[in-house]
């Protein structure tokens, strides 16, 4: 049986000393349990183990849990991330149900996420995709196209643009993979030039995490890690 409380606890720890040998500091890199096709169950084992931020790919399974925990435990103080890509037609049950959202890579989204977020939640956080290995496959805007979208986004009232995501192509060998996350860096570095309340890197997952916390990242998305296999239909 996959025991989530002790997989989190050894992310834990590895975050740690990963952040340790590079000279950062492990408070300052958040881990998001991406919990997505594993049972509400699993992520009580994970809340028991003390993690609170989970990231969802698929909008329906993620509502359907977020509102579970709501009703189960109303004075919890979960936080859900929006890490898919994301249809149009369905950014208001994102904006209504989600505290942040990784994945936006065109201004019709963001519009939309920002016209339906409700005033009672507060800003939704947003982080812009960067499709940093080129891959035509994948979602994400080229990194000259960044400033533009940055500006675009920063005028949406109801979003707080935070930094940037990236999901680059499975690589292997750890100082190619410390090559591409570090070009990620560079561009956060860049754009916070321009807004230096940006402060956050989402990049590294259970393959990469280790070259991701090296080149900086603020954030990673752990899964298969944490919870095993995923399990699809």
């Amino acid at each position: 049986m996959n025991n989530v409380y002790n997989n989190i606890q050894r992310v834990k720890n590895s975050i740690q000393e990963t952040a340790e040998k590079y000279n950062r500091d492990s408070k300052a890199i958040e881990l998001i349990a991406v919990s997505k096709t594993k049972p509400v169950s699993q992520i009580a084992e994970a809340i028991e183990a003390g993690q609170l931020a989970f990231g969802e790919n698929y909008v329906q399974e993620g509502i359907e849990k977020v509102h579970y925990f709501q009703q189960t435990n109303p004075n919890n103080k979960l936080i859900w991330h929006f890490i898919g890509p994301l249809q149009s037609n369905k950014c208001k049950q994102v904006a209504e149900n989600f505290d942040w959202m990784h994945t936006v890579d065109r201004l019709k989204i963001a519009q939309r996420l920002n016209d339906n977020r409700p005033a009672h939640k507060g800003k939704l956080n947003i982080l812009i995709q960067i499709n940093i290995s080129q891959e035509e496959s994948k979602a994400g805007i080229k990194p000259e196209q960044l400033p533009e979208l940055a500006a675009q986004i920063m005028q949406l009232p109801n979003l707080t643009l935070r930094g940037l995501m990236a999901i680059p192509e499975i690589e292997n060998d750890f100082e190619k993979q410390l090559a591409t996350f570090r070009k990620m860096d560079q561009l956060l570095q860049d754009l916070k030039q321009y807004y230096p309340e940006l402060d956050t890197l989402s990049m590294g997952m259970s393959n990469d995490m280790s070259a991701a916390i090296a080149a900086g990242s603020t954030m990673v998305r752990i899964g298969s890690a944490i919870f095993g296999a995923r399990n699809y239909l």
